[in-house]
């Protein structure tokens, strides 16, 4: 029981800090007790147990790595939940009340800071389905050939939903439940989904071409993407002018700076918690990690000392194991080129190291049989990514990606969010139809600041900042087996003298 708190990937990071931290004298000898009210659930401690300092703080660094995912996403509800309807915030990222969706009508915003590693090669839609108020049904209109997929993920970013064009999914309404939820499914409904938490998050994705004739094509098929309460369900199909989505202004502490809009505060993590962990019932085998967590939280409420520590605790799991983990090369699996890759994004499971770290640098992901994602901080030679430099990605004749939907190179800056550019290009892929092959080809992506003055090469050219650290992402849309195997892997970023 004891052995499962302390997860294998932070275990070491968890023992060295366990090893350097000398508890004050009077944390050691006045300990804190455990008020009754947290006792009495498996793992829980006993009624007036004393727990000294050093132990909370063992207790909270743990439980800050690993609900970090859960409060992030469950405080992106209580932003959509203060929304008076759809709409774009900060004129950019599509919100709407809960248990409501909003999309766009063209690629995101290039300015946006709600969410990192956003692509411009899809149409986004969000809305946060609040299941402990009502189930809610999901609009699925008629794509054709074109490629989607609705991500709907738990409080935990777990997947818990198969909706798109992978899974062959057919026009209609869909339901989506909470775990206790046990209602009559009406007439009409395709299908149902259970959400494992009470909180669930809908992105609808929407390939479009980089053209003005397919962002026209594709607006009335965007029309009809919905979500709303069940008792709004009638059995037609609603549809929108999303084009006419107001734009709320973001509060003034929602910036981030350059990087993604704060959503997770030290000072009050374990004020939200218990809330959140509400929301979220325990996996199998988590009962005594939320017991314990919970009883440490209870026996801070009328201490002032250990709640400070608390506080301090998560201050410094935030700087020393969550900040890191924005860099895609301290987490995931290594390949070859200095790529990296993840192979169970919203299928976490027990894995928490994984499921933080991608929360961290680019949450939201889909899962591998939807997207794969491959991430480089570092070019061939093992050095960093800089603007300073120009370097070139070649894919061999016949090895582009091999994918039944598509696939984009897209560059983030240091932050994880696109570097402005003069002609306003974040990525290339197959959407953009001008890309140019080389005679032998194959085809060749030059990545620097400065626009190239060949033609061919300006017709690939994914411009870079001018100077400072940058990353790139491949994703992988609708994979093929290749992609799934590991046969296939990203070729090397080539620093150019």
């Amino acid at each position: 029981m004891k052995k499962e708190l302390l997860i294998g990937p932070i275990a070491s990071a968890l023992i060295a800090y366990a090893a350097s931290f000398a508890p004050s004298a009077q944390a050691a000898d006045i300990p804190a007790a455990v008020p009754a009210a947290a006792g009495g659930e498996s793992g829980a401690f006993a009624p007036g147990t004393r727990i000294t300092e050093a132990y909370a703080r063992m207790v909270a660094r743990n439980a800050y790595f690993w609900a970090w995912p859960m409060v992030n996403t469950w405080n992106r509800r209580l932003a959509f939940e203060r929304v008076p309807e759809p709409g774009l915030a900060g004129g950019a990222m599509p919100v709407a009340p809960l248990n409501r969706l909003a999309m766009l009508t063209d690629y995101v915003d290039p300015a946006e800071r709600l969410v990192a590693c956003p692509n411009q090669d899809v149409v986004y839609g969000a809305g946060i389905a609040a299941l402990d108020k009502s189930p809610v049904v999901i609009q699925v209109p008629d794509f054709g050939k074109r490629f989607w997929v609705y991500q709907v993920v738990d409080l935990r970013t777990d997947s818990v939903a198969n909706l798109g064009a992978m899974y062959g999914t057919k026009p209609g309404f869909y339901l989506l439940a909470g775990p206790d939820w046990h209602g009559e499914v009406p007439k009409g409904i395709a299908g149902v989904f259970r959400s494992t938490t009470q909180t669930a998050f809908v992105i609808p994705r929407v390939f479009q071409d980089d053209t003005p004739a397919d962002h026209a094509a594709i607006q009335a098929s965007l029309g009809s993407i919905d979500m709303y309460p069940l008792a709004m369900y009638d059995g037609t199909m609603k549809t929108h002018d999303w084009r006419q989505l107001r734009a709320f202004p973001l509060p003034a502490h929602a910036g981030g700076g350059h990087g993604e809009s704060r959503l997770v505060y030290p000072e009050r993590f374990f004020d939200e918690l218990p809330a959140v962990l509400k929301d979220a019932p325990p996996r199998a085998g988590e009962a005594a990690r939320y017991a314990e967590v919970l009883s440490v939280i209870a026996a801070a409420r009328n201490n002032p000392a250990l709640k400070e520590a608390l506080i301090d605790e998560a201050k410094r799991t935030e700087e020393e194991m969550i900040d890191p983990l924005l860099q895609f090369r301290n987490y995931g699996i290594a390949l070859a080129g200095n790529w990296s890759t993840q192979t169970n994004g919203a299928q976490f499971g027990d894995d928490y190291f994984t499921r933080t770290a991608v929360a961290k640098s680019n949450i939201f992901v889909n899962k591998p049989v939807e997207t794969r994602y491959f991430y480089l901080d570092l070019d061939a030679a093992g050095a960093r990514l800089d603007g300073a430099k120009r370097y070139t990605v070649t894919f061999a004749k016949g090895a582009l990606p091999p994918v039944r939907g598509f696939w984009s190179l897209t560059l983030y800056d240091q932050y994880h969010f696109f570097a402005p550019n003069p002609i306003g290009r974040y990525s290339v892929g197959t959407r953009n139809l001008e890309l140019k092959p080389n005679p032998d080809g194959s085809l060749t992506v030059y990545i620097q600041a400065d626009e190239p003055t060949d033609p061919q090469q300006r017709a690939n050219w994914l411009p870079a900042p001018r100077s400072g650290a940058f990353s790139l992402m491949l994703r992988a849309y609708w994979p093929d087996e290749a992609v799934a195997s590991g046969a296939w892997t990203p070729p090397p970023a080539i620093a150019l003298q």
